[in-house]
């Protein structure tokens, strides 16, 4: 089985913000297959504490929104990574990334977490870095980090950045239906990169 787990805050003063990024290419997955996000309750077979929401996808696969806000997104993982057995290598999370220009994707099959506090919280609840991810590029951060990833994008930015989270659902769609990370990179960022 393999899990995407997106990045995001729950709560309607976070939809739209930078920091979301992750949520609405799951968000975008999940209407491209008309799927519904349930709350974990209804996951059958799990007993975990941590609150998220799921969609399960036609090839088998979980999509995870992790509902225990950013910093603390690495027990949701922990917990599905557990109770279904699944090794770090069929998880990658979609997170956003002010060390990236706006719009920007980038797919790596490991990696430190750099300053992002829920990546980090998942490498430490895994104990592992071996975990693919596709990052998506929010602009840079200025001197506030913190205010800017929790900031919604400007209207100018409104519709490139729905061209990039359009862009990372395909390439998700890709992994989950083709399993082969490799071929996704080499094909998506050969495309990405057309426009650099």
């Amino acid at each position: 089985m393999k899990l995407v787990v997106g990045l995001g805050n729950p709560g309607a003063e976070y939809a739209g913000t930078r920091h979301n990024v992750g949520f609405d290419v799951l968000d975008r997955l999940a209407s491209q297959g008309k799927l519904l996000f349930a709350p974990a309750r209804k996951l059958e077979g799990h007993a975990g504490s941590a609150p998220f929401e799921f969609a399960r996808h036609a090839s088998g696969a979980l999509l995870v929104k992790p509902l225990t806000y950013m910093n603390r997104s690495g027990s949701v993982v922990a917990e599905l990574v557990s109770r279904f057995a699944v090794s770090p290598e069929e998880v990658l999370v979609v997170s956003d990334d002010f060390d990236l220009p706006l719009g920007a994707l980038r797919i790596r099959p490991h990696g430190g977490p750099g300053t992002h506090n829920g990546m980090r919280s998942i490498v430490e609840s895994l104990a592992s870095d071996r975990f693919p991810r596709l990052r998506v590029g929010i602009g840079r951060a200025g001197t506030d980090a913190a205010r800017h990833v929790l900031e919604r994008f400007a209207d100018s930015e409104r519709e490139g950045i729905a061209i990039s989270v359009a862009q990372a659902a395909e390439a998700l769609e890709a992994w989950l239906r083709e399993g082969d990370l490799s071929g996704v990179m080499t094909r998506f960022h050969s495309r990405w990169n057309q426009g650099s």
